[in-house]
């Protein structure tokens, strides 16, 4: 046991005793030490209860003769962050995550790690330091709140964004807000939507790390405390097979994974942590293979907040397993990839079947032949961008309009509010990349007031940034090179006519190559905004969006 270092010989008498001040036995020396990571904190409500999540891991750990650790990474919920200063701390939040992860498994020598994360940037924080550390993992989740319930239909964070611009266009009154806003999260969990955190969540589940059910079993169920005892029991069971992280995140489990993002339409933010996570893994995945994954996988389910449904009717309708035997019908699935149940996905999948075809289609019966997340590359996207078709009115596929640049995503949002943007606008938002911003932000708020406005059949916005998985509209992300690095974003201008053709995959900048050029060489770049801090160093260190932004040192 890798534990052995820290517990066995005469020489570790010191350590040995540390061990003993915990309540540690001397039987329970000879048993493997499972290190426990939890984000629980009292602030993120998909984070309030992962202390009863971790709890279960441990009781099912101790069941078949584990020693369990508990220890905690940070978080942040990107809902409260949203729209001003604390959002550019969230991307950069993943890599003091995974750092954590390796610290603590590297520094206490565990045989193995249970990982309890639930939003966010926490899911693939947590699973990007456990594969540098590549021993026994397995994760559960906290899992998904429920949807919220006002005016005779299930609502969830997305509509309280969207209502904001509903209010500003005088479509409802501030009391009308306020029940939406009383109404939408009802409790604890990761929010109701196809966000980025239930997104990620289920592509751990469909990647193979984490049972069956992990991205689906809303929080609140007792079937979530069931899940994570297992989970516990299972980590001993990879622990003696020796199943390592690396055993199961390779090239064709990632390809299963983005399939189902495919299928469901979901968060942009799964692509670049997508990226991220086959960098720590050493695998080589670049935004080429989405499209090419994208062409042959059918978007199956239409979630909020492209549909009407949630995450908890897609686990009443069969949840991931109904949806990945439904793909596998058309080939599109590594059925032989080993997953931490012991067996293979064919083998997981082999009973699940559809109980809810509105919530989940058959293949024949589809929403569209092809997936809900597209990368676009022209001339103002070098090195790619991407959008999340599936939320996309279809009359925005393609569009054509004039720029209206901001140097900041306030900026821009003052302009919405203020009814300066027209039918037709292409709104720029730059310097807010990897580099600029720093912290690549998420541009929820903008978007949402567009959609609330009613403009999101008119108005595409463009971004260096990103966008919340609760995000819908013809709103391109990722855009690389960002501003900051001197990407064609940089050179737009006021009044420019930019093209957008999501079928073609392009997005380019209406003017002559030789323009673009004289105006790049003629480009100055602003100093940093950041002078000090956690933000002044990621700056220095992140890589570019079309590689997952993650460090380059």
């Amino acid at each position: 046991m890798r534990s052995d270092v820290i517990k066995k010989g005469i020489a570790r008498a010191p350590h040995r005793s540390l061990l003993k001040a915990l309540g540690i036995t001397d039987e329970e020396m000879k048993r493997p030490f499972i290190g426990v990571a939890q984000a629980a904190n009292e602030i993120i409500p998909g984070h309030l209860h992962l202390k009863h999540i971790a709890q279960a891991a441990k009781d099912g750990i101790r069941m078949v003769g584990g020693v369990p650790f508990e220890f905690s990474t940070i978080g942040v919920c990107d809902g409260l962050a949203m729209n001003h200063e604390g959002m550019k701390y969230s991307l950069p939040s993943r890599e003091l995550i995974a750092d954590s992860i390796e610290v603590m498994a590297k520094a206490h020598a565990f045989d193995a790690l249970v990982l309890v994360p639930n939003c966010d940037k926490i899911v693939p924080g947590m699973i990007m330091g456990a594969l540098r550390v590549n021993i026994p993992t397995i994760l559960i989740s906290g899992g998904p709140m429920l949807a919220g319930f006002c005016q005779g239909k299930n609502i969830a964070l997305s509509n309280v964004f969207e209502a904001v611009g509903k209010f500003q266009t005088d479509s409802i009154s501030e009391q009308e807000l306020k029940e939406v806003e009383d109404c939408a999260c009802p409790g604890i969990g990761s929010c109701a939507g196809l966000y980025t955190a239930n997104s990620m969540n289920i592509w751990a589940e469909a990647v193979g790390i984490a049972l069956p059910g992990n991205g689906t079993v809303p929080a609140v169920d007792a079937r979530r405390i069931r899940l994570a005892k297992h989970a516990g029991m299972k980590i001993m069971e990879l622990l003696k097979e020796d199943v390592k992280f690396l055993d199961i995140i390779t090239k064709k489990s990632i390809e299963n994974a983005i399939t189902v993002e495919m299928a469901l339409g979901g968060s942009s933010n799964t692509m670049l942590h997508s990226l991220a996570i086959a960098s720590e893994a050493g695998i080589p995945f670049d935004v080429d293979d989405f499209n090419r994954i994208r062409e042959q996988v059918p978007q199956l389910c239409s979630l909020s907040p492209a549909g009407e449904y949630h995450i908890q009717d897609l686990d009443r309708a069969g949840g991931i397993s109904a949806l990945l035997k439904e793909l596998s019908k058309k080939k599109i699935i590594n059925l032989g990839e080993i997953t931490v149940t012991g067996q293979n996905i064919g083998q997981n999948i082999k009973s699940a079947h559809i109980l809810d075809n509105r919530v989940i289609r058959a293949i024949e019966n589809s929403y569209n032949t092809k997936g809900g997340i597209v990368f676009l590359k022209g001339n103002l996207a070098p090195q790619g961008a991407v959008v999340k078709s599936s939320a996309v009115h279809p009359d925005m596929l393609r569009h054509e309009g004039l720029a209206r640049v901001f140097e900041s995503e306030e900026e821009s949002i003052n302009a919405i509010l203020e009814g300066k943007i027209k039918k037709g606008d292409v709104i720029v938002i730059r310097y807010e990349g990897p580099k600029g911003g720093p912290g690549m932000r998420e541009m929820l708020t903008p978007t949402s007031a567009i959609a609330g406005m009613g403009l999101d059949k008119d108005v595409a916005l463009i971004t260096d940034g990103r966008f919340s998985g609760a995000t819908r509209g013809a709103s391109i992300g990722h855009v690389a090179p960002e501003a900051a690095a001197g990407g064609p974003i940089a050179i737009v201008r006021e009044g420019d006519i930019i093209k957008i053709d999501i079928p073609q995959k392009r997005l380019d900048l209406k003017i002559e190559e030789e323009e673009i050029k004289q105006r790049l060489d003629k480009l100055k770049l602003p100093s940093s905004k950041i002078k000090s801090g956690y933000l002044k160093y990621y700056a220095n260190f992140v890589g570019p969006a079309d590689k997952g932004a993650v460090r380059n040192i």
